[in-house]
């Protein structure tokens, strides 16, 4: 079983945690893993890039000129392509990027990546992260926080067991650092940032969930 080092809100090691080898010891399948991404970040496009053909530009319902006799290229419309103020030939129209990946192989790259963390020691736990006691958002205890740990410059992600918006609202102004739950976890969050930090309580809810 892999063993990662547990620490508190004051920035010290108190510890080792085991955890499930089928979790964060699996093998990290890097193909699984750039499918996950590619498929997370088409499915954040919009798709609503958008041209006019000639037949969606207004005017150009007269022919400008008489089709011979003139010494001109004959010419049918003024919104004809090579035209200024012409339809586009070929432009981008609106389209769906989704793209659908089988739950298993979602929960398999997410096992990949957290075990990659692991693996390169960027993968901590720390007790105490629901129990900091912010009535209201304090960034500057997040950013103190973030200091004791070592992970200034790190873009840290802090996975927690369950929502928690005070701990949001403190996180979400410090650069490259982030908060998610575990329920909503994806690989792209996790390569993304240059180390997670896994509440304890997030321990037991990511072996539940990504275990099964």
């Amino acid at each position: 079983m892999p063993r990662v080092a547990v620490y508190n809100t004051q920035g010290e090691r108190v510890g080792e945690i085991e955890l499930s080898d089928a979790v964060f010891g699996a093998p990290v399948r890097e193909a699984l893993m750039h499918q996950a991404v590619v498929r997370y970040l088409a499915n954040q496009r919009r798709g609503t890039a958008a041209t006019k053909t000639r037949g969606m530009v207004s005017g150009g319902g007269r022919k400008p000129w008489r089709q011979k006799g003139t010494g001109r290229a004959r010419q049918g419309s003024i919104r004809a392509p090579q035209w200024r103020k012409g339809g586009i030939v070929f432009g981008p129209q609106p389209r769906d990027y989704t793209q659908d990946l089988p739950k298993k192989a979602r929960r398999a790259a997410l096992r990949s990546a957290l075990s990659a963390k692991v693996a390169d020691g960027e993968l901590i736990v720390l007790e105490g992260l629901d129990d900091l006691g912010l009535e209201r958002p304090r960034t500057r205890e997040m950013a103190a926080l973030i200091r004791r740990l070592d992970l200034e410059g790190k873009r840290p992600l802090f996975v927690l067991a369950e929502p928690n918006k005070t701990l949001y609202l403190s996180v979400r102004n410090l650069p490259g650092a982030d908060t998610e739950t575990v329920d909503r976890l994806n690989v792209y969050q996790v390569l993304r940032h240059g180390h997670v930090v896994l509440a304890r309580e997030a321990v037991e809810r990511a072996e539940e969930v990504l275990g099964a």
